[in-house]
Parts: C-alpha cells; sequence; structure tokens
C-alpha cells in the first residue's frame, strides 16, 4: 500500500509541476508578444497638423497573422507540455516541431 500511494504522488507532483510551468511558459510568451504589438505600434500625435503641400504616404497594410500561424503556436504548445509531462522524448518532440515548422 505505502508504494502504491508513493507512486500516485509522485504522479501528482509531476503533473502539478508541469501544469504549472506550463501556465508560467504560456504568461511569458504573452507577456513579450503583448510589449512586442506595444513597440510596433505607431505613437498618437499629440496635434496632428494637417499637412497640404505633399500628398498622404498611405503604408501598405500589415498581414494579419493566418490562422495556420496559430494552429501552430497551438500546436507547438501542446508538444512543450507533452514533453514537460514526459509522454514525449526529446528526439521525438524535435522531430514533430520541425514537421510543424515546415508546414
Amino acid at each position: 500500500m505505502p508504494g502504491l500511494l508513493r507512486g500516485v504522488a509522485r504522479t501528482a507532483i509531476v503533473a502539478g509541476t508541469a501544469t504549472s510551468v506550463s501556465n508560467r511558459v504560456s504568461r511569458r510568451q504573452s507577456q513579450r508578444w503583448a510589449a512586442q504589438e506595444q513597440q510596433q505600434a505607431p505613437a498618437p500625435l499629440a496635434n496632428p497638423a494637417p499637412q497640404y503641400a505633399t500628398p498622404p504616404q498611405y503604408a501598405p497594410p500589415s498581414a494579419a497573422p493566418s490562422a495556420q500561424g496559430v494552429d501552430r503556436i497551438g500546436a507547438l504548445r501542446d508538444l512543450g507540455e507533452l514533453r514537460a509531462q514526459g509522454v514525449l522524448t526529446d528526439a521525438e518532440f524535435e522531430a514533430e516541431k520541425a514537421k510543424i515548422l515546415a508546414s
């Protein structure tokens, strides 16, 4: 009976640690993305003056992230969680990651 309890406790600790690490990585990554978006956003002008001498210059619209890009991020996040939980080995993780990034 003590061996069974030890195994259950170990599983709970590993799962809890993996979840904690995964959540921390997700939060850190979302903070990085938010910081990048703020840096890329144009600063608002305090007192915009109309320019009549030259025609306005328009920048081409930036490409929005594709749905496929979002799917790749989710797939990579899932792979990372599986590796953190010990379901995938490092070699399996790298192989699957290469397939996702190549698509």
